[in-house]
C-alpha cells in the first residue's frame, strides 16, 4: 500500500532555489514561475510556514530577483554545488526546523532542483514540486526532471494546490487571507 503524502502548513518549509536575474533571462516561463513562487511565499508567510533559499554562484549569476528576495530572510546562502544540501549547513538547518515536508520552488528543474530533491528524499524528507513554480531553460529538461523526481518519490503538484492543502478547510482562520492571495494572483 502506498503512503499518501499531504502537505501540512505546520510541517512544511518552502525552499527557494536560485531564482536569479541572469538565469531568469534565459527561461521562457520565468514570469509565471516568479509569480507562482512569490504567491507561495506569501501564502507561507500568512500561515507561518518558514522559507529558506539559496543562490547559485551569485558573483557570476547575480542576486535573487527582487520580487522574490524581498520575501526571504537575508542573507541568502551562496553555493556552487548544484544541490542546496551541499551549501554549508543547509540540510542541518532544515532538520532543525523539524518539518518533514519540503516545497521546492525555483530553477532549474533538471539541475539544482533535481539534485536538491534527490538529496532531500534520500534524507527521508517529503518533497513537493509545484510545477508552476519551477522552471528550466528547456521544456524537455523541465518535463523529464519532473517525471524522474515523481518516480523517485516526490509529489508533483501546483502552487495553488499547495496553498489549499495547507489550509485544508474554508473554516481555517487564515483561509480568507489565502483566498485573497489566490484572487490577486489570478488578476
Amino acid at each position: 500500500m502506498t503512503t499518501v503524502k499531504r502537505a501540512r502548513a505546520d510541517d512544511s518549509v518552502v525552499v527557494v532555489i536560485d531564482i536569479q536575474d541572469k538565469l531568469l533571462a534565459k527561461v521562457p516561463t520565468a514570469a509565471t514561475m516568479v509569480r507562482n513562487a512569490a504567491f507561495l511565499l506569501d501564502v507561507a508567510a500568512a500561515l507561518d510556514v518558514p522559507a529558506r533559499a539559496t543562490e547559485q554562484y551569485p558573483k557570476g549569476l547575480g542576486p535573487t530577483t527582487a520580487e522574490i528576495a524581498r520575501r526571504l530572510p537575508s542573507p541568502l546562502p551562496a553555493k556552487t554545488t548544484f544541490s542546496c544540501c551541499g551549501a554549508g549547513t543547509f540540510l542541518e538547518e532544515l532538520e532543525m526546523l523539524r518539518r518533514t515536508n519540503v516545497v521546492l520552488v525555483g530553477m532549474e528543474t533538471h539541475v539544482c532542483v533535481s539534485q536538491t530533491a534527490l538529496d532531500l528524499l534520500h534524507a527521508g524528507l517529503h518533497v513537493f514540486l509545484p510545477v508552476d513554480a519551477l522552471a528550466a531553460r528547456g521544456a524537455i529538461d523541465h518535463d523529464t526532471a519532473l517525471r524522474r523526481l515523481e518516480h523517485a518519490g516526490a509529489v508533483v503538484t501546483t502552487a495553488e494546490a499547495v496553498a489549499f492543502e495547507w489550509t485544508r478547510d474554508a473554516a481555517h482562520p487564515k483561509f480568507k487571507a489565502v483566498s485573497k492571495l489566490v484572487i490577486e494572483r489570478s488578476a
